[in-house]
This record gives C-alpha cells, structure tokens and sequence, in this order.
C-alpha cells in the first residue's frame, strides 16, 4: 500500500479536493472552495495547508464565522445541495459562532461542513488563549456545543482519526434523508501531526445520489387513498426541488386535476400562471391555498416536513382529511400520522401517474375560481399606493416587475417571507430562494453572497428588513472584494415591524419591538426615531447606495443599479404595517395565560378555541 507523509490539515486539504458527486449520470466536484477566517487555532494547521498549494480549492475570506456559514448554507440551497463550501475557523469564539448557521443547515436539510478549530488534544499548554475550562469534564471543549445542531459530530484527536471521520462526514453530507450540518473539531496540535496516509484515501472519489424507488406495495396502498378522495391538493416542498421533480409533479397534478400548493421551500417551481398553482399555503399562504385546504379530504405532501407555518399549526386542514407523505427521509414522511412513502420524489411521481391514470378528481370550477380570485388581490396590492409614503407591498411589486426571468429572489426573516410567499412571482424554476426553517434574521445579505457565488450569471436580488441587516451584513464586504454583485432590498420600518404585529394580535401593546431613542422622562425606549442612513454604510464598504422614499424613486434605482458593476443597497424607507395579512390561517404563540390586560385574555381565549380544532400529531 503506497503512503503519503502529510499533516492532518493537508491530508484534510487534498481529501476535500477530490470528492465529487454523482446524480442521474452527471458527474461534478462537490468541494471547489473553502471559506475561512483564521486564527491560531488554525492559521498554522488548515492554513498552512491551503497556502502551500497543491490543490484546487479557492480560499474565500469570510468577515464573520457566522455569516461566512450562512453564505455556505445559501451556496449549498442553490446548487440544490450537489456542492458545498466548508468553513474553517478558529477556537472559542470563532468556532461557536458557526452554531447558529449549523443550526440553521440543519433546520433546513442543507449540507453544511464545518472545521473549528480547537483546544489542544495533549492538554499540554491548557488553557490556551480563548479556552473555555468545564470543571466537571476537561476533555470537554465549547466546540461540544455543536453537537446540538449538527447531524454527525466528530473530534479528531489523533491525525490517522481523520479517515474515517472524513468519510461518516461525506456521507451525511451526500445522503438527502440524512442531511445537515456535519462538524469536525480540529485540536490545533493535531492539525500539525503528521501520518502516513494511504494514497487511495486521497484519490477522487466519487458520492452517488442513487434514487430511492417506491415499492409496488407503497405504490398500492397510495392509489388506493388517492383513487377515495375527491377533492385533494398536493403541497410542493423543498423535497420536489432537491429531487427535479417539479415537471413529474406537475404531470401528476394536471393528469389527476389535482391543485398545486406551495411551501416556502417549494414556491417558484411551478410556474405561478399554471391554472393548478394556488400558490402559498399555511400561515404565510395565500387565499386560494388555504381556503381549497380546508376542504380537502387528502394532502399529498410531496418533500415538505409539515412546518407549523405549512399546516397553520395542525388547525387548517379538516378533521375527515387524511395525509399521503412522500419523502426521501424517513422522520418526515410518517410525521401526521400520515401513509408514508418513504421514496425518492421524481421516481414516485413518474410511478403514481401509471397507477392512477383513470383517476379524476371532483373539482369543477373551485380551482379557477380560487386562483381568478388571488391573482386580483395580489394584482391589488402590488399597485396599490397608500398615501403618507411607500407601501411595503407596492415596493415589493416594483421591485418583482423590475426583475429579470432569471433572477433570484432572497430572503429569511421578518415580515417579507410573509409577502413573498404571498405575492411574489417566479420567473422561472430555482429563482426563489427562502430560508425559513430557521428564519435566521441575517442569512440575506450572507446567503446572497453564497447565491452568487453558486450562480454567478444571474442577479441575486437580496430582500431584508433594517433589524435583519443591523444582526449580518459583514459579507457584502466580502462581495466587494470578490468583485460579485449582490443587490441589497432593505425595507426599514425602524423596527422588528412582524414581530410587533404579533405582539400587537394577541393583546399586548407595542413594547420593545420598534427602534427609537431612550425617552428621557419616561425612561423607555419610546422616544424620538432614528433616522438610519443605510445607503451611506453600504457606500462605505464599496457598495452603491440608493435612498429611496417612493415607488418613482425606487423605480429610477433599479434602473440605474442595472447599469452598475459593483454591489448596490436600496434603502427603502417603508411605512410601517403595511405588510400582507393572514389569510384564512392561525399560527399558535405561547400566550400568557394569565393577564391584566383584557386583549391578551380575549388573546388567550381566542387560542383555546383554535387549539380545540386542531389534531394533536
């Protein structure tokens, strides 16, 4: 067996730039760059490594751990999780940082790899600087934390641990019903140690992502709960997209006549024009999807987890309706006590259109009438402008008009995610890009470097409120110095305008929720408001900044931001509240039982009742 001489790090280094991915014949490189920000805990191991060459991956300098990994993460969601840019940092502070983003890749079924750096494995100098001593545990380290968030954790502790620690990672990494954040601990002495490594360990290997088929008695028992209903509607999760399975869906849908819905991980594969798209669903849903919902007597999920914002917290499908789950990944498809197919998408899809060929659905003109009804309100609102400034959803309209087919949509957090899966309209499939299972205020600006990085030809268009930027935009520094060009669709509302309205609809009055200067008398945080320049910060990291206070002047931005090469922020100053309502949805929030006020009493009440109409798995 021929041996190679390295250190851990550059036997880490040569491994990662030989993994590859196969899916449906087609073969391509699953690492090409590493985001790193370096510290001793690793400036002298990894970063040894990368600097000596050898290899093919390219070093992305992050500005933060925690945004580099958000980037990572959006990267990943782009190239439908067939490549990924793992993330190296430091110890301590610089490793813990990175848990909100594995949590954030775990939430939503991304592949995330993550190298922290950490404390030493001999012990000998312990405590090293940023060290964190537990009395009770001293092999223990901050780096344990990650555990809680990630799907396979590893501490290499030895530099020959490397080998099987990096396979278990690559196949958590590769596997779509096990997929997450993967975390591999690297004390910083042993970054250094060296090992004769067997050659093969570091040759091209190539991952396949075989599709998992239905069985002939999955596919049975599932015709027979499609062939007894007569009014069902399919909800389109993140699943169909990681699958290619939006035109298998949509062949299924339209042979069957079957209603299209869409979760925020789904939305944008289906042409939202398509007579059988009814568009969002649950607690950000719109109209049409949810009140076809409550009516259905089987929800064929298709690659969705069932959120409490899909199903409006288990209260918006009826009590008779029973729950088809189709899922690569085991843990959903049996969630709602549902019948599972536990399969790949596109292969059930193309084998359930065979079985049920003969089958139609009841629906006459409910579908049309729906949909007709939607396209209005939505048409309403993307024109509607309020006096006193600008709306919220009028910008949101010029700025989806304003788009090119190509161009991606970004977002996460706040109120937008609620319009967007609402009102937004794709132009074409994979343009519409929401990370929602963490809702991680401060993944926009990050995830749209990361957009951008996995699909350099398109504009990423990144929509995020003033609190979500003030919590991470350290990336658009980052955009700049790669030359990329990210577009920044900052609506300020002078506050967390979504979480006041929540607070505000179960009772309790605006406290802590907008942004204003301390109140000399009153001591609060009620007085004046704090006119924040957005534009000027973004000028000063490079960027082209625009003010914009009306839909001409916005309209002129995104024209003149065309003509740019550099990455541009409009500051969209919004009235604030006037975002999208629900429709036809309830969302459960742990309201305070027990109360002076009499609104958040009658808000307690109001939950009971909701709550004794909702199925309990």
């Amino acid at each position: 067996m021929k041996r190679i001489k390295l250190t851990m790090s550059q036997a880490l280094v040569k491994f990662l730039d030989n993994q590859y991915i196969e899916c449906d014949g087609v073969e391509s490189k699953f690492v090409s760059g590493i985001f790193g920000i370096f510290g001793h805990g690793c400036v002298v191991g990894v970063g040894q490594a990368l600097e000596q060459g050898g290899h093919n991956l390219k070093f992305y300098q992050g500005k933060n751990e925690q945004n580099m990994a958000l980037a990572a993460v959006a990267y990943a969601k782009q190239m439908d999780r067939k490549a990924i840019i793992p993330c190296v940092s430091s110890i301590g502070p610089g490793a813990t940082n990175m848990v909100t983003a594995c949590g954030c890749a775990t939430a939503n079924r991304i592949p995330l790899l993550v190298l922290p750096g950490d404390t030493f494995a001999c012990r000998q100098p312990d405590p090293v600087l940023q060290q964190a001593e537990f009395f009770d545990n001293f092999g223990r380290t901050v780096t344990d934390s990650f555990k809680g968030v990630c799907h396979y954790f590893d501490r290499i502790v030895r530099p020959e641990q490397l080998m099987t620690a990096c396979l278990n990672a690559m196949r958590v990494l590769t596997d779509p019903a096990d997929t997450g954040a993967v975390c591999l601990a690297m004390p910083q002495d042993v970054e250094g140690e060296a090992y004769d490594y067997p050659e093969h360990f570091l040759q091209k290997r190539v991952w396949h992502l075989d599709r998992r088929p239905a069985t002939a008695a999955q596919l049975e028992r599932a015709a027979k709960l499609i062939k007894e209903s007569k009014r069902p509607i399919i909800v389109c999760g993140g699943g169909v997209r990681y699958s290619g399975a939006e035109n298998e869906l949509l062949d299924f849908a339209k042979q069957c006549n079957i209603p299209i819905t869409e979760t925020q991980a789904g939305k944008g594969l289906i042409d939202w024009k398509d007579e059988l798209n009814l568009g969002g669903i649950g607690v950000t849903g719109g109209l049409a999807a949810n009140v076809i919902a409550k009516d259905a007597d089987l929800i064929i999920g298709v690659g969705t987890r069932f959120s409490d914002f899909t199903t409006s917290s288990k209260w918006l499908f009826n009590e008779q309706r029973k729950v088809l789950a189709i899922n690569v990944c085991p843990f959903d498809a049996y969630k709602m006590d549902a019948q599972a197919i536990v399969a790949d998408a596109k292969e059930t899809l193309l084998a359930l259109k065979d079985v049920c060929a003969t089958y139609k659905t009841a629906y006459s003109g409910e579908i049309k009438a729906a949909k007709e009804e939607w396209d209005k309100i939505v048409d309403e609102y993307y024109s509607t402008e309020l006096p006193g400034g600008l709306n919220q959803t009028l910008a949101l309209g010029i700025i989806n008009e304003a788009m090119a087919d190509c161009d991606i949509a970004l977002g996460s957090a706040g109120s937008l995610p609620g319009d967007m899966q609402r009102l937004f309209r794709s132009k074409n499939s994979r343009t519409y890009h929401m990370e929602y299972g963490y809702s991680n205020m401060g993944y926009e600006i990050n995830g749209a470097l990361g957009a951008k990085l996995a699909c350099p030809e398109s504009e990423v268009y990144a929509f995020c409120g003033d609190g979500s930027f003030l919590m991470g935009h350290s990336e658009l520094y980052t955009a700049v110095q790669e030359g990329l060009k990210i577009n920044v669709c900052l609506f300020d509302n002078m506050g967390w305008g979504c979480i006041e309205n929540l607070q505000n609809s179960q009772g309790t009055d605006t406290f802590g929720t907008v942004f204003r200067a301390r109140n000399p008398v009153t001591g609060m945080l009620d007085g004046d408001e704090i006119d924040v320049d957005f534009a000027k910060i973004a000028e000063a990291y490079g960027a082209k900044g625009y003010t914009v206070r009306t839909s001409g002047e916005l309209k002129d931005a995104l024209e003149d931001a065309k003509k740019q090469s550099v990455s541009c922020l409009f500051d969209i100053k919004v009235l604030p509240k006037t975002m999208t309502p629900g429709f036809e949805s309830w969302w459960r929030v742990g309201v305070a039982e027990v109360s002076e006020s009499e609104t958040v009493a009658a808000a307690w009440q109001d939950m009971q009742k909701h709550i004794s109409e909702t199925f309990d798995y």
